[in-house]
């Protein structure tokens, strides 16, 4: 933002129509610390429409929405996920990418209809440094009567992100035809037995004994036929 640029625009106007938090996390999404930034006034609504979003995982129509049900391994994963991103982050000062990942984080957590306390209370004090308003209000709503600049950081769980599962693409005879979910603790023999008995496999076959299966655990399988 410059004068030569002819794009000076006063902050508060920007926190007369968007809010403070608006504006607090468009300067850190913008880019690095370090480096200049072009200003566009057009991504402000960009950051508005997440802050909007974010709200709506606490709120629906009816008004507070959250609930103390037990959260979903995959919800789990995406808010352990962003501590360890938030985390790092922080301590490398990349405030862009935190910004970027708390994005995904609640397009992910929308999509899984997430509303589980354990999920949303520390996404709160997660998103405190940027968006230090909303998540006051978000905290006071959660039923906390002190503020959530004393709550303690969200400590990461690596065990949140330990795959139990692989999707596993099967060729046969090198070109890809399908995909199949299997536990990651399957032996190889036990592999091979849910891949023939699967319906999908037969059709490709029409009947043909493979001449050679070839897995490789956690990656592929390819059957020769």
């Amino acid at each position: 933002m410059s004068k030569s640029k002819y794009n000076v625009v006063t902050p508060d106007d920007i926190c007369e129509q968007y809010g403070a938090d608006t504006l607090r996390l468009y300067e850190m999404f913008l880019g690095p610390l370090e480096q200049a930034k072009p200003w566009n006034t057009a991504g402000i609504s960009g950051v508005f429409s997440f802050l909007k979003k974010l709200w709506r995982l606490y709120f629906d129509d009816n008004g507070f929405a959250v609930t103390s049900q037990p959260a979903s391994p995959e919800a789990l994963k995406i808010l352990h996920k962003t501590i360890k991103k938030v985390q790092d982050d922080i301590e490398g000062f990349s405030f862009n990418t935190s910004v970027s990942q708390f994005m995904i984080a609640v397009n992910e957590l929308t999509a899984l209809k997430c509303r589980e306390r354990s999920v949303l209370e520390p996404l709160a004090v997660l998103i405190s440094p940027y968006a230090p308003h909303i998540a006051e209000e978000l905290w006071e709503q959660l039923g906390h009567q002190s503020s959530i600049a004393f709550a303690p950081f969200p400590k990461f769980n690596p065990e949140f992100l330990v795959e139990s599962t692989k999707n596993y693409p099967v060729s046969f005879n090198g070109k890809h035809r399908f995909n199949v979910e299997l536990p990651m603790d399957l032996t190889t023999e036990e592999i091979e037995l849910r891949i023939m008995q699967d319906e999908r496999t037969e059709k490709q076959l029409e009947g043909r004994t493979p001449k050679k299966v070839i897995i490789v655990p956690g990656k592929i399988v390819n059957i020769v036929s």
